[in-house]
């Protein structure tokens, strides 16, 4: 092996966003821009000697290519060892158990998360650091200033590894360690669920259909719920990850994840349905004819987590980003404990878990995890109901409402306008920011505006302050209305609307979302001229 230097020029648009940096194939494709953006990381990390590096991806478009890219500038940087996936393929939650379980200084992931893939999809890549966890602000801001200074980058002469077949491969003075991407998480998630009490309820007639969406979590759930768990095979469908994701949009939603929500809203349909995303991060809960939304998901699951072995020993505390609903804000005060209220983005919880002031965290994006990891983790949402279901021996449906029933329901949905100009998103998100003092103590019908505001937010453990994180709109009955701008996609601005009532009267808890919200959609459309400032009519997606 011999490890060259090459000159190159800066790119001025790697600015990583919420979860690392995202661009279209094509532009990953462009002379030096992957290896630019890999040697910012590998500068600003400053590779400490003897280090190990967790390396992999969902398997879409470009993943195999970057994979001997990076392992050749691995070698060339002075890393010690990297795991990498067989196939190159690695969950981000199995990535950040193993970056933990091994102590290795952090991992690569090669994800656009729910984004398309294909030859003109998306593309991703971050950085995790050594607790398994995505870069924080400090980290990626760095690795940013890099970018746009650099000037040469490092990179090995060497042949591409075999990413196939399990083993040690010798290159140079660094081992590449190609690891089985599923045996480190499956055992992880054995230790913290009733895989026996699961193994009951799936052999008892209990039937449930678990979508891949041809992404990463395919061997995943396949190993985990198929052999470990004793599900028939068919319980786990569009199984094989592809680099497209068959043609799909992989974001497991009522929109996208169409094949499951047909056949659970289905005749003779399944009795618990569940899809994860690109990466694998990412879940949808479903019942006969049921949705979950994910703000009452991380709710039921912490009034529910004296059921799991994992969990029995208490929670220390929840975490919710701002635009998820407060149904868990009422379980952590019936259960005495704190419930912190962040910006959008896991790596705003990894201080809170890290200081042990949470276990349980969640994102109304239909990410859910626990201080097992620092990720978001969608198979081990799961696994978490299953093992609440199996413990309870009731339906799904009839735990949400129960849940309902004794803390109230928070009636919430998100509104998302994907594609939009940026400079239409843009004059949006203005006209609200200087509506602040014009709208406060307006009248809406039966509802009265007490604040709007900016959210900020400042991190308990370090101080760090995060400015910018989404305009509230804030009545005095509880009521919210949410405006933010999306940082995963690539093309455009994606515009969400986040609407959110408490309802107490358990007969009304039956009403459709969008019917009890209805009041609040108009307002949300009224006080941000969306229609006549976007030309959008209706959203792209409702959840």
């Amino acid at each position: 092996m011999q490890a060259g230097t090459v000159v190159t020029t800066p790119y001025q648009d790697q600015k990583p966003g919420t979860s690392g940096l995202r661009k279209r194939v094509p532009i990953f494709q462009q002379t030096h821009y992957l290896e630019n953006f890999v040697q910012s990381i590998f500068d600003t990390i400053a590779v400490p000697p003897n280090s190990t590096l967790v390396l992999g991806g969902d398997g879409r478009y470009y993943n195999r290519e970057a994979i001997q890219v990076i392992l050749k500038m691995a070698a060339a940087n002075g890393f010690w060892r990297v795991m990498v996936g067989r196939g190159g393929i690695l969950s981000t939650p199995a990535a950040s158990c193993l970056i933990r379980k091994y102590r290795t200084c952090g991992g690569i992931i090669l994800s656009a998360s729910h984004n398309p893939g294909g030859p003109e999809g998306d593309f991703g890549i971050k950085y995790n650091t050594a607790n398994g966890g995505p870069a924080p602000e400090k980290i990626t801001e760095a690795i940013f200033a890099a970018c746009k200074q650099i000037a040469q980058y490092r990179i090995a002469d060497m042949p591409d590894v075999e990413l196939d077949r399990l083993g040690d491969y010798e290159i140079g003075d660094m081992t590449v360690t190609v690891i089985d991407p599923v045996e480190a998480y499956a055992e992880l998630m054995e230790s913290l669920f009733d895989f026996a009490s699961i193994r009951s309820l799936l052999v008892s007639g209990f039937r449930i259909k678990f979508d891949a969406m041809h992404a990463v979590t395919g061997p995943y759930a396949r190993e985990i719920l198929v052999n470990r768990l004793g599900a028939p095979a068919d319980s786990v469908i569009n199984a094989v990850p592809l680099p497209d994701f068959g043609g799909g949009h992989p974001d497991p939603n009522l929109t996208y994840a169409h094949d499951l929500v047909e056949i659970l809203y289905g005749e003779n349909a399944p009795d618990f349905g569940a899809a994860s995303d690109g990466d694998g991060d990412r879940n949808m809960i479903l019942g006969k004819h049921f949705f979950v939304t994910p703000s009452d998901s991380l709710a039921i699951l912490a009034a529910n987590a004296y059921l799991v072995p994992g969990y029995q020993q208490g929670l220390a505390g929840i975490a919710r980003s701002m635009p998820t609903s407060a149904a868990a804000d009422r379980v952590a005060k019936a259960l005495g404990i704190p419930c912190f209220e962040t910006p959008t983005g896991w790596k705003f919880f990894g201080n809170l878990m890290d200081a042990g002031k949470v276990t349980l965290c969640g994102e109304e994006s239909f990410g859910t995890g626990s201080d097992h990891i620092r990720e978001k983790d969608g198979l081990w949402a799961v696994l978490f109901w299953l093992n609440m279901l199996a413990a309870r021996k009731q339906s799904l449906e009839t735990i949400v409402r129960e849940h309902w029933a004794r803390f109230g329901r928070n009636v919430y949905s998100r509104h998302d306008y994907e594609g939009i100009p940026a400079e239409a998103a843009n004059s949006v998100m203005k006209l609200l920011h200087g509506s602040f003092e014009s709208l406060k103590g307006v009248q809406f019908g039966d509802l009265q505006v007490k604040l709007c505001d900016d959210f900020s937010y400042t991190d308990p453990v370090d101080g760090s302050v995060s400015t910018g994180q989404g305009v509230r709109i804030l009545f005095t009955d509880g009521s919210r209305i949410v405006f933010r701008l999306s940082g995963t996609g690539t093309e455009g601005a994606t515009l969400r609307i986040y609407l959110e009532s408490f309802e107490p009267d358990v007969g009304k808890h039956h009403l459709d979302a969008q019917e009890s919200l209805s009041t609040l959609i108009s307002i949300a459309s009224q006080i941000s001229e969306l229609h006549k400032r976007t030309g959008r009519i209706q959203p792209t997606v409702i959840t």
